[in-house]
């Protein structure tokens, strides 16, 4: 079996280093593959995914997990929607762990987790919030996410723990689209936990033809 060559981003239709603690959002077409890129290492990026024309048929955690028999995501994941239907398939990673279960933070969690004095911080969901209102979408919209990059364990009580991630400067993961696809993206700002190495940093997005 020929070994795939590896992608030249001088190729790419779309490359642009995105900025720490900031959302972002891209149509990504069918048979086109999003690399995201985490630049600094130990940056946890919350991601959405839905039909580019039908947004209530959208990532669905349950459905990926069931079909996978993983609770993480790795090389060879299908990302199944609402409908029981790939949205996109994992086709290259260099770390081998992310999240599904963790969820994002919100004003609401940071209060609860570290107190009252957090609630006032950027959050995830505040930026799913304000990529999801420029593509005509509500609060109703934002679902489970998945947590690229992010090391969420399971601890023998079944509790989840966020601890330090695996990543390093440099790794990525490659995303190949099985329809046209809304990507929405929280680079995340959290500062409270060690998802990010309490230091959130850039991350780098780019896309390629087939």
């Amino acid at each position: 079996m020929t070994e795939a060559m590896p992608r030249d981003p001088s190729t790419a239709k779309y490359d642009v280093t995105h900025p720490e603690r900031m959302p972002w959002w891209h149509i990504v077409k069918k048979g086109e593959v999003l690399r995201i890129v985490d630049l600094g290492g130990c940056q946890a990026v919350d991601t959405l995914i839905y039909d580019a024309y039908d947004h209530e048929d959208r990532y669905d955690h349950q459905q990926t997990i069931l079909a996978q028999k993983n609770i993480f995501i790795t090389t060879g994941t299908k990302l199944y929607s609402t409908e029981g239907e790939p949205l996109m398939t994992v086709i290259e990673d260099t770390v081998g762990n992310h999240d599904t279960l963790g969820g994002a933070c919100s004003a609401e969690s940071n209060t609860v987790r570290f107190g009252h004095d957090k609630k006032h911080m950027h959050n995830c969901r505040d930026n799913f919030l304000h990529a999801a209102a420029e593509n005509g979408m509500h609060k109703a919209d934002i679902t489970c996410n998945i947590n690229l990059f992010m090391n969420v364990p399971v601890e023998p009580n079944g509790h989840l723990a966020i601890v330090d991630g695996v990543s390093d400067p440099g790794s990525h993961i490659d995303l190949k689209a099985e329809r046209d696809v809304l990507v929405m993206i929280s680079n995340c700002p959290q500062v409270n936990n060690p998802c990010n190495g309490y230091n959130p940093t850039p991350i780098r997005l780019i896309v390629w033809d087939e």
